[in-house]
């Protein structure tokens, strides 16, 4: 007799409007200060003003959306003043997953994660940027399934997001190669099993980001 698999469960529009908005936060389709209209927003990801209206407020809740008088909803600013802060404490949080997708992966989830990491070197190999932060994307979210760890994924998200956004608004200062490369540093560890490893590879990329911040800041 053949076992149909289960179907994945069907995702709420909310978590999808939420992903859409963060994606086009994050990539500058909606710019800090940019004025944050529900209906314009509901109708640019056709979804519901419902689960549009939801992801807005998780968005103000990890500080991408700010609510000002007279003015409503905005982009929030990126604070260059901050940034370094935010990646000091990103890479605690990072060496964590690490450290539990190394130890918790099945072997599904390591053979993805490598996948992720080879597209992100081809498309910076191709100076691909879509590409590249599609599979930066795609990284993140195999490497916080595979750690198991909620309550560090929880407080790390907001963070990658705000270094996405940065990432993306000074790109012109970074090097997409040296990036898809700390990447396949971090997903070779976790692929092999080892924890070292795979912290050594959280800790290549954030001081990549950091390096890349204290350009931007520097000029």
């Amino acid at each position: 007799m053949t076992v149909k698999k289960a179907a994945a469960p069907k995702r709420r529009d909310a978590d999808l409007a939420y992903e859409a908005i963060e994606a086009m936060i994050s990539t500058m389709a909606l710019p800090p200060g940019s004025p944050v209209v529900e209906a314009e927003i509901s109708e640019r990801i056709a979804l519901g003003r419902t689960p549009v209206r939801e992801a807005l407020m998780r968005l103000m809740s990890i500080g991408l959306i700010v609510q000002q008088p007279r003015r409503g909803l905005l982009v929030s600013p990126i604070d260059l003043a901050n940034h370094l802060d935010t990646i000091l404490t990103r890479r605690v949080l990072e060496r964590v997953i690490a450290s539990c997708s190394a130890r918790r992966a099945n072997a599904a989830e390591r053979q993805r994660l490598m996948d992720c990491a080879e597209r992100m070197v081809a498309a910076a190999a191709h100076d691909d940027l879509a590409a590249y932060m599609r599979a930066d994307h795609d990284l993140d979210t195999a490497n916080h399934a595979a750690s198991r760890n909620t309550s560090a994924v929880t407080a790390v998200v907001p963070l990658v997001t705000q270094c996405r956004r940065f990432w993306y608004a000074y790109q012109h200062a970074g090097e997409i190669t040296e990036g898809a490369r700390c990447h396949a540093l971090l997903a070779s560890g976790i692929a092999r099993g080892s924890e070292a490893e795979a912290v050594q590879g959280a800790d290549a990329l954030m001081d990549y980001l950091e390096a890349f911040t204290r350009r931007v800041i520097d000029n």
